[in-house]
């Protein structure tokens, strides 16, 4: 991830659907300030995988691999204009090669139809229901978010 990418990461973790699916994000997001300090700051951590994902020589989404032993959490995100066309799977799929330690997670909003497709479709699986609090949503997850990690 480069500084010349942030703009663009900015745009697409903001767009409605973006932060209605996320769910789980700073306070506030629009924040641009916030959003570049954050990245600075996980792009320089020593445990976090920090990869911007492109495609055609555009820059469609993200994916973050962060957090320390036994807590380490995925995150991604595809511009919504690839949706559909497989690049957060591809991005999500390419992690375990640079992240070893298990059981790396990833977390979903409950209710959401499409995001849990991705990270079944690369072996993850649920094993735990919690209930968060979702800012972009201002309350909790209707219901709690799925917690998934490697299977087998």
């Amino acid at each position: 991830m480069h500084d010349s990418d942030l703009p663009v990461l900015h745009r697409q973790s903001n767009a409605p659907e973006a932060l209605w699916t996320a769910a789980f994000t700073a306070e506030d997001p629009a924040r641009r300030e916030a959003f570049e300090t954050r990245r600075a700051r996980l792009r320089t951590a020593p445990d976090a995988v920090v990869r911007t994902v492109p495609r055609d020589g555009d820059v469609v989404g993200h994916t973050v691999v962060y957090g320390t032993a036994g807590e380490r959490e995925a995150t991604y995100r595809a511009d919504r204009a690839y949706r559909g066309r497989g690049v957060a799977t591809a991005a999500l799929r390419a992690l375990p090669a640079e992240v070893t330690e298990r059981p790396p997670h990833t977390r979903m909003a409950a209710g959401d139809a499409g995001p849990p497709r991705v990270p079944e479709k690369c072996g993850f699986r649920v094993v735990a229901r919690e209930t968060r609090y979702a800012p972009p949503r201002g309350a909790g997850t209707d219901g709690p978010a799925l917690a998934v990690v490697p299977a087998g």
